[in-house]
């Protein structure tokens, strides 16, 4: 009898000391296996937006010296006091989450003020701008001004002026209402400054 169970006992140890490697390996595969399904990097997705078909009219402000050609799927809206500043406006677009601010102020001998306040504005993103380039404008209108292109996460991603060198001043700049995102808003911007670029060829001065 005490034989017979002591077969028995070291049956049930060699099956037990078999079962341990096969736990390990089992173990081991399980827990890589959830090591490589957490840690597996997922690619990176942007929305997709839907750019409208470019098509515009002229926006010829009541009480301002200037008028100029605006998108249609834009909106031009007053953001200071309509009385006191009637040509500040920002060119709202509801579809692409954009705005551009526009200013409006005579030149009163001070030219070189208002150009260097302009430069110095864009010039203000430098810190999270990859880089600013600086593109002239002249047109056979009378429209003289520069585009700053912004690059990287600046808040705003072009910023402009126009004048006439003598009496006129128009001072604008793009910002989106989301966390700046270069690679997603690239389209949209690349878009957008298109029609900064018709704004100015088409200004026409009062």
């Amino acid at each position: 009898m005490q034989q017979h169970f002591s077969g028995l006992w070291n049956l049930k140890l060699v099956s037990f000391d078999f079962l341990i490697p096969l736990m390990a390996i089992f173990f081991s595969l399980t827990i890589t296996g959830c090591d490589e399904a957490s840690y597996t990097p997922k690619p990176k997705g942007y929305f997709r937006i839907e750019l409208p078909e470019k098509r515009y009219r002229v926006h010829a402000p009541q009480n301002c010296p200037f008028e100029f050609e605006i998108p249609d799927y834009s909106v031009m809206m007053n953001y200071k006091d309509s009385v006191k500043e009637p040509c500040w406006n920002y060119l709202n677009f509801p579809s692409l989450n954009g705005e551009i601010f526009l200013s409006y102020v005579p030149v009163q001998n001070d030219l070189p003020i208002l150009t260097e306040n302009s430069r110095t504005l864009a010039y203000k993103h430098t810190v999270k701008a990859d880089a600013i380039n600086e593109s002239v404008v002249e047109t056979n209108t009378g429209v003289y001004g520069i585009i700053y292109d912004i690059g990287g996460n600046a808040a705003s991603s072009v910023q402009f002026y126009a004048t006439d060198s003598s009496k006129h001043f128009i001072r604008g700049a793009l910002y989106f209402n989301v966390p700046p995102q270069p690679d997603s808003l690239a389209p949209v911007i690349r878009f957008l400054r298109r029609d900064i670029e018709h704004m100015l060829s088409t200004i026409k001065w009062k």
